[in-house]
């Protein structure tokens, strides 16, 4: 993904000027209404299509500097500062940062279990904004459908950088009363892999947990799969027919292969028989995703199945388990599902996705929502958004509604950390978050957007809130997983794991907040196999 940037970078050098232009066109159109957003507050705004004026930041182009290519002239740079960041981070003249929004956490869940059986995870598996959106946030929730947006940020112990957090959160579930009924198809892999404790046996008792708290208008199919896949339960309305849901769930055991491909088809073709109008209509997938039989790629699965999506938008929500797991193709298939991934390793984090997570995302506030954030070239030098490496979206894109964004429910917040270099002097606007999403009904789109002043990340990081800090201390957990990448560089004031697991030590104590702890304990972990 970093050479995949790299190209681009190199396509936007020999676009040179018109990228500048585009940009001010572009951020032209994100002069959305809005606090001034130099305290981190959210903005209230209603910020719809084509709104015109506010207080949004539209740059003008940025004068051709060093050769034209668009690398930052030497004297941009702090004295005695090395250039080693190509690759990593944007040059100038782009000051647009686009993304879809995404919710997934099963990187940072997968990381956890591989810690604790005695190894650091594969540096390919580790996606630093599921680290970071793994943890509770204290961002203002809006009142409806749609976003708030939280911009704040502290400084690095490194000269001139910054840490700034984007922060878009959604209403809170009880705020809208009832959700609608959910039409949920289950597809278990049955496969010999999953006789390992902790995968089919955990996914049977939360699926018996969640089948008891589901109400009893919504309805539940179950299809399995090993080597090839078969609907054990068509679609039924749980009101007077919980029996049979726990006998087919009871009736699950292992066997033979891993065609996965197999099951996805026939649970989507399930789920389009039994589809419900007016309903949530979802495929959930427990499985280790470790295919090996039959279609093995995600394009390949899920062109196969792309009209249930498109026509009748059935989204995925992809549920990992076991100690080998199939990480990239678990989250592709998400991806291009539109739907989102979460890993559970143990009988706690599987009851509280199963009765937590899933039920959060029976109801959506915001369809293909996405990001973008345009830095000022008075205050800014160079950033780089941390994470989201498989979630970019093109900048001409953001207000295209025919690209795929992220789907969102109520209850969730999406965090986005970027590294920032400031000017020296830098004083005045560093930056806009734009949000922009479909409403889920309707598809009318919406924006809402926040400000930030370059005051507002005056404090020192290690002295800023305790949930920004929880905040970094993630994404340097996940930027430390990651070395053994060559094309990767540290992120600025990036502390050593002794340090940073001191840091979440202290953090856990200061929030209370176990999911904290665990942070520390995993960060104490990997400190302790680190080579």
């Amino acid at each position: 993904m970093e050479r995949t940037r790299t190209r681009i970078h190199r396509i936007r050098r020999l676009r040179g000027t018109l990228i500048a232009l585009t940009a001010t066109s572009g951020l032209l159109l994100t002069g959305c209404s809005g606090n001034d957003g130099g305290s981190g507050q959210s903005s209230k705004a209603d910020s719809r299509q084509n709104s015109g004026g506010g207080s949004g930041y539209a740059p003008a182009p940025a004068p051709a500097q060093g050769n034209g290519s668009g690398e930052q002239r030497d004297g941009d740079r702090s004295e005695g500062e090395q250039d080693d960041t190509e690759g990593d981070f944007a040059p100038s003249p782009d000051y647009l940062s686009t993304f879809a929004l995404d919710v997934d956490t099963a990187s940072y869940g997968y990381a956890r279990r591989t810690l604790a059986d005695g190894h650091r995870p594969d540096p390919s598996t580790v996606r630093p904004e599921e680290f970071v959106n793994s943890f509770r946030q204290d961002y203002e929730r809006p009142d409806g459908n749609g976003f708030s947006v939280t911009v704040d940020g502290a400084r690095t112990d490194r000269a001139d950088w910054s840490l700034v957090r984007v922060g878009l959160a959604t209403r809170t579930a009880e705020q809208k009363g009832e959700r609608p009924p959910a039409a949920l198809t289950f597809v278990i892999d049955i496969s010999g892999s999953m006789a390992e404790p902790g995968r089919l046996d955990l996914a049977k008792d939360s699926l018996g947990v969640m089948t008891d708290r589901l109400r009893d208008d919504d309805s539940v199919a179950i299809v399995t799969f090993s080597d090839e896949a078969e609907a054990v339960l068509p679609m039924t309305r749980l009101d007077g027919h919980r029996d049979r849901v726990h006998h087919a769930i009871d009736a699950l055991e292992p066997t033979d292969s891993t065609n996965l491909g197999a099951g996805v088809r026939t649970g989507y073709a399930t789920a389009v028989k039994g589809l419900r109008e007016g309903a949530t209509n979802r495929v959930v997938l427990i499985s280790d995703a470790l295919a090996n039989t039959g279609d093995t790629e995600a394009d390949s699965i899920l062109d196969r199945i792309s009209d249930a999506r498109r026509e009748h938008g059935i989204t995925l929500f992809g549920v990992g388990v076991g100690s080998d797991y199939g990480d990239a193709l678990m989250e592709s298939l998400a991806d291009k599902g539109d739907g989102n991934t979460t890993y559970v390793s143990n009988e706690t984090d599987a009851r509280k996705v199963f009765s937590e997570q899933l039920p959060r995302n029976l109801d959506l506030t915001a369809r293909d929502a996405k990001a973008q954030v345009a830095f000022d070239p008075e205050t800014v030098a160079e950033f780089r958004l941390i994470g989201y490496d498989n979630r970019r979206v093109a900048d001409d894109d953001f207000r295209d509604d025919h690209v795929d964004g992220g789907e969102v429910g109520p209850g969730h917040t999406v965090t986005a950390l970027y590294a920032v270099r400031t000017k020296r002097p830098a004083s005045g606007h560093l930056a806009t978050a734009t949000v922009r999403w479909l409403d889920p009904e309707t598809r009318e789109p919406h924006e809402e957007s926040g400000q930030l002043e370059t005051r507002s990340v005056d404090k020192a990081l290690w002295d800023a809130p305790p949930r920004l800090q929880v905040t970094a201390v993630a994404a340097y957990f996940a930027d430390a997983l990651r070395k053994g990448d060559d094309d990767r560089t540290s992120l600025p004031g990036a502390p050593s794991l002794d340090e940073l697991a001191d840091r979440a030590d202290k953090l856990a104590d200061t929030t209370e907040d176990k999911a904290v702890r665990q942070l520390a304990e995993a960060i104490d972990q990997a400190n302790r196999y680190e080579d």
